[in-house]
């Protein structure tokens, strides 16, 4: 017993110092790169202030991402350059992508931007994997060069709201079966609304705008139920649910997509071109969830990754 607390003890230490050596390691590369600082996944870190520390000593900007709220809320006492990533399973690649697409709608990172990011399996605690990425030409994470302003067409929570939602209900399903498809559609609304029709009753007219803003957690589930109903939701800018189940007549011809996405994309690209409103659509086929703007995918995160 004292043995395997021994050899605890040893692990953990192990991957402490593995992990500092990477954060180091990413700070030199920032030097040697001339990238602009490190995009880390900090619930691996258990020392914010040695990490704010090494930061300091290098002279190297750290944005982290936290998914714990207890960990987010010391990161914040250190740093004000903190992201918080939805509470889901999250591998590798999809951490970094989290963090990337929040960091562009806070308009903390922007295109042509060098940052070295780092990430690792949660599993293990540890630090083992860096990338050197140029948003706007890594098309290995972002499927588009095209990088909007996030911040110009939709506020930045409401964004990261519905994109974590989007997520739920990718993993879940309905009812913790197939994955249900959809798709929101936010900002540029009175345009949004022009280019489409109702397809049913909006199931959200008529309620006061503070009871249908998804800035109120209580209005997740709702969204959750209402999400298996043919047609798009469209969001204000503030967050207010303006309608479900619509139509979207913006014309999908011409649009390049790629092979085996359906209907529901063309429309998503087609809306997004015509209006330059952001749209998110979670796929009924695959339970993956991709990011549209001017009739391109500029990020897609699949389920499982």
């Amino acid at each position: 017993m004292i043995s395997g607390l021994a050899n605890s003890g040893l692990q953990e230490e192990i991957v402490k110092q593995q992990n500092r050596m990477m954060v180091e390691m990413a700070c030199t590369t920032v030097k040697k790169t001339k990238s602009k600082g490190v995009l880390l996944y900090a619930d691996l870190i258990e020392d914010y202030e040695a990490l704010a520390k090494i930061g300091q000593e290098k002279q190297v900007d750290l944005i982290l991402a936290i998914k714990d709220e207890a960990s987010f809320q010391e990161a914040l006492s250190i740093s004000d350059k903190v992201l918080r990533l939805p509470d889901l399973p999250l591998g590798r690649v999809n951490q970094i992508k989290m963090a990337i697409i929040q960091a562009l709608s806070k308009g903390l990172v922007q295109k042509g931007d060098k940052w070295i990011c780092l990430s690792g399996m949660p599993q293990s605690k540890a630090l083992d994997n860096l990338l050197i990425l140029e948003f706007g030409k890594e098309f290995e994470i972002l499927s588009s060069s095209d990088l909007p302003v996030i911040s110009e067409i939709v506020r930045p929570e409401v964004f990261e709201t519905v994109l974590s939602l989007a997520l739920e209900i990718s993993i879940e399903g309905k009812e913790g079966r197939k994955p249900v498809g959809t798709i929101f559609v936010l900002g540029r609304h009175e345009e949004v609304l022009k280019f489409s029709h109702p397809m049913v009753i909006n199931p959200f007219q008529g309620y006061p705008e503070e009871e249908r803003n998804i800035l109120d957690h209580r209005l997740k589930e709702t969204v959750k139920e209402f999400a298996s109903i043919d047609g798009a939701f469209i969001f204000r800018e503030d967050g207010v649910i303006l309608a479900a189940g619509r139509h979207l007549d913006a014309s999908g011809e011409n649009i390049e997509i790629p092979l085996g996405l359906g209907s529901r994309h063309r429309a998503a690209a087609g809306i997004t071109r015509l209006t330059d409103a952001l749209a998110i659509v979670i796929s009924e086929e695959t339970g993956g969830v991709r990011i549209f703007h001017h009739g391109k995918i500029f990020m897609e995160i699949e389920k499982g990754e």
